[in-house]
């Protein structure tokens, strides 16, 4: 038994190094690539693509699991063996030739959407779009589902949540987000922000950027932060995760609120347990767990006024003379601002959760046969309005502003709500874990926090379930309560509500 494990962990590490070929290729496409690559790199990532799925999908691999779970295993062992068994089993109902196709087409896909994107012209994008959920329509199938086909998708990075719940507690969301956005955008309050309406050097910004991820915990030795159309983080394996930002000489928090997001999300990655590495145990537990990393270090500390007390003098230092009247308090106003706007990536706390609803109605539909890709624009158009009050004046900064649909990442939207969940909901543990937790972050100590993300989050890895972990951790099972509860003190002090 001890001899079928460790060649199972060696066939595992295996089919890892090939998927850190994968990502590997996928960060260049979007940080180095030549554009004319696409298609060539198109093919690369579907031939690895193929390889990757027929190692795992090996049959020596399944007789080893099957094998083993009829054992007396324990502990570690027996936990990697459940989990790697719902993998393949999942794994060995997808054909390669769907793999294939998918990863050929990511590539053309992702070409068409920058260049749609550039133009603003969503006709560009349509057809590969169509192609894109064609293929997804594949899956459910394939995988099997009891209610919506959507399930499916979803379940690829939210395991054992369901349309059905989604949307019983986005409904809520929705309401209740909407009534404090209403009472925020009455007050008379509103903070002002103008003193960041001019133009902030790039390089000044990364710079600054570098020095909050490295005094998050970020190993700068495990990794690197490069430049993106979208901000995201990869890995190739815990001891390089990488992360990149988009950079505007307009926008002065834009470079670090991603890149604080994405260094949550590295964190996590850089955090497994190291005899997990190349593991299915070494994995995160669910996207939305994911996404609570990224969402607690953007928003719960990124956005708080302790963490603007000690960074403003650092970020007044940084842009000599730029913003030498400009008070932490002014910081933690601006950099707080609510506003309907047009970009997720750029929301603030109090609307980001509609962008997120917005684009999971409108996947679901799509997957379950009730909007067809051509009407996309002007649903999303419509559902824009209806939440967020504004009119999308083009498809650059409406339904083709995000990369996910070009990569066939539908049931992936819902995570960063669920993110922002799970993240409410755990800080209010850690609030009580470490009483002077806020006197630390004003003293640009962040390790307190790390520690207790690394011991209840990170080393946990695949040994739960994203509904176990949360329980364990809160003694209840996943609610949005916690998270309205946040932003009505958070917003009621801000604005006087």
């Amino acid at each position: 038994m001890e001899a079928t494990i460790d060649k199972l962990k060696e066939r595992l590490g295996e089919v890892a190094d090939v998927h850190a070929a994968i990502n590997l290729l996928e960060w260049d496409q979007e940080v180095n690539m030549p554009p004319k690559a696409a298609e060539g790199r198109g093919q690369q990532l579907a031939t690895l693509s193929a390889i990757h799925h027929r190692m795992f999908t090996n049959p020596e691999i399944g007789d080893m699991l099957h094998a083993l779970s009829g054992d007396s295993l324990e502990g570690d062992d027996a936990l990697l063996v459940s989990e790697t068994l719902y993998d393949y089993e999942k794994e060995t109902k997808l054909p390669e030739s769907l793999v294939q196709d998918l990863a050929k087409h990511q590539s053309k896909a992702f070409g068409s959407w920058v260049k749609a994107r550039e133009a603003s012209d969503f006709s560009i994008f349509k057809d590969d779009l169509q192609t894109m959920v064609d293929l997804l329509k594949k899956n459910p199938d394939l995988l099997g589902y009891e209610d919506s086909p959507y399930d499916a998708l979803l379940g690829e990075y939210e395991r054992g949540m369901t349309t059905a719940k989604l949307r019983e507690v986005f409904s809520t969301l929705a309401v209740e987000q909407s009534k404090i956005l209403a009472q925020i955008m009455d007050s008379p309050n509103q903070p002002d922000d103008s003193w960041t309406n001019r133009s902030w050097d790039e390089n000044t910004q990364l710079a600054f950027t570098l020095r909050v991820l490295e005094d998050m915990g970020y190993d700068f030795e495990a990794g690197r932060q490069d430049k993106s159309v979208h901000p995201f983080s990869i890995d190739f394996g815990m001891y390089d995760v990488r992360v990149t930002t988009r950079v505007s000489d307009r926008e002065l928090f834009s470079a670090l609120t991603g890149s604080v997001h994405e260094g949550g999300h590295a964190l996590y990655e850089q955090g497994f347990r190291p005899e997990d590495a190349r593991t299915t145990l070494g994995q995160a537990i669910s996207l939305g767990i994911h996404e609570s990393q990224s969402r607690m270090w953007e928003n719960i500390i990124g956005r708080s006024r302790r963490f603007w007390d000690y960074y403003a003098p650092i970020m007044r230092d940084h842009f000599t003379g730029q913003m030498n009247q400009v008070t932490a308090e002014d910081f933690y106003r601006a950099v707080n601002k609510v506003e309907p706007s047009y970009i997720r990536v750029e929301a603030d706390e109090c609307t980001y959760n509609l962008h997120v609803i917005l684009r999971f109605e409108i996947e679901a539909d799509i997957i379950e046969g009730k909007l067809d890709v051509a009407d996309v624009p002007d649903v999303w158009n419509a559902k824009f309005k209806d939440y967020l009050g504004i009119e999308v004046t083009d498809d650059a900064q409406g339904c083709l502003q995000d990369v996910h649909w070009s990569h066939g990442l539908m049931g992936y939207f819902p995570t960063y709500a669920l993110g922002n969940l799970y993240a409410s909901q755990m800080f209010d543990v850690i609030e009580r874990d470490i009483p002077n937790l806020w006197d630390e972050i004003g003293q640009g100590n962040f390790s307190p926090l790390l520690e207790w993300l690394r011991e209840h989050v990170h080393r946990v890895g695949r040994r739960r379930l994203a509904s176990q972990l949360i329980e364990d951790i809160s003694g209840r099972p996943l609610e949005a309560k916690p998270f309205l509860d946040y932003l009505r003190r958070k917003y009621g002090e801000l604005y006087q509500l």
